[in-house]
């Protein structure tokens, strides 16, 4: 009698999609969550601050789903991301906040790196 030793699949594309899914809903709960720390002003509105405390959990939650597939450091800099670009384009839409050019390039520059993380993390490596 024989016994084989299970192998690991290879990470399946659903898996991978699912755990940048996950990190995209976790940026959208980080934009909230800043936008919701500033406007509790040192968590002194109650309704702000409960807002950003659940908006926290949310975030953490869903970061750390994407991070079970995804390498923590791509993970964590697209998390990020999202939720500084986002911030910063929202931030004038709820604050007395101003967006400039030079803070747009800044924050164009940010999604091209995102974007690029993101084309650079594939289940497979190129074979020549």
């Amino acid at each position: 009698m024989t016994t084989t030793t299970p192998v690991s699949a290879p990470t399946s594309t659903r898996g991978r999609t699912g755990s940048w899914l996950a990190l995209l809903v976790a940026g959208f709960f980080e934009v909230g969550y800043a936008l919701s720390v500033n406007g509790s002003e040192g968590f002194t509105h109650p309704l702000w601050s409960t807002v950003a405390i659940v908006f926290f959990l949310f975030t953490l939650f869903f970061l750390s789903v994407a991070l079970k597939r995804i390498d923590v450091g791509i993970g964590y800099a697209v998390w990020a991301g999202i939720g500084a670009v986002g911030a910063a384009l929202l931030g004038p839409v709820f604050f007395d906040e101003t967006l400039t050019l030079v803070k747009a390039f800044w924050l164009a520059v940010i999604i091209g790196g995102v974007v690029w993380l993101k084309l650079s993390d594939r289940a497979t490596p190129y074979s020549s």
